[in-house]
């Protein structure tokens, strides 16, 4: 690791299609609780795998289900999912755990996703719990991503101007966030707008203490 003082001082990920490969986690979960609700999960359905793969849980119901009743019964049942049972579909990003092994000693981590419950759990499964300082989700902000609100919180919480910090995500939910929360973005695996785009993990390594940014 370089010497050289950082030009950041914190590192905010997102956790889906960052941290995890969690597509097919996500697609169980979904397609169990939309066969409750008697409608089909369509994975070759661009629309409905950006939805649910990139929104807050609730968010994505109440795209589904607009009507109470129905939304209500949704809610219910997604609640009585235990979604622990579902870590196994998980797999964490190459490289990922290395990269968090190479920062931590110089630059503050946290997680800034829209998973509402199952964040704090899937943290301790994968050993990954006593990097982050700072965990933010759906459940702990007033409004999720695409909302600055989870980052804003993040930056009090550290007590660092937007500038400070840098938000890694792969959606364009995510680059939303930033864009309002004035974080520089970057993009990992995606073509969206961005201070730069990484394809693996130890990339950021570099742009963190290279001038080149």
């Amino acid at each position: 690791m370089n010497n050289t003082r950082p030009r950041y001082k914190a590192v905010i990920y997102d956790c889906d299609g960052v941290m995890f490969n969690s597509l097919e986690a996500n697609c169980v979960f979904y397609d169990s609780v939309f066969d409750h609700m008697g409608i089909r999960l369509d994975r070759h359905d661009t629309e409905m795998m950006r939805v649910i793969h990139t929104y807050a849980n609730r968010d994505v119901l109440k795209h589904f289900f607009p009507e109470k009743d129905r939304l209500d019964e949704a809610v219910r049942f997604a609640g009585s999912i235990d979604y622990r049972k579902l870590f196994p579909l998980l797999k964490m990003e190459a490289g990922y755990m290395e990269t968090l092994d190479c920062l931590k000693a110089h630059v503050k981590l946290a997680v800034c996703t829209n998973r509402s419950t199952s964040m704090d759990a899937l943290l301790e499964e994968f050993d990954l719990a006593g990097y982050f300082s700072m965990v933010m989700t759906a459940a702990k902000a007033d409004f999720p991503k695409p909302h600055p609100d989870p980052l804003n919180r993040i930056l009090a919480y550290f007590g660092i101007e937007p500038q400070e910090a840098l938000f890694v995500g792969d959606s364009a939910v995510d680059q939303q966030a930033a864009a309002a929360a004035n974080v520089p973005f970057v993009a990992y695996r995606s073509d969206l707008p961005a201070r730069a785009v990484i394809q693996h993990h130890e990339e950021i390594l570099a742009h963190i203490y290279c001038q080149a940014f």
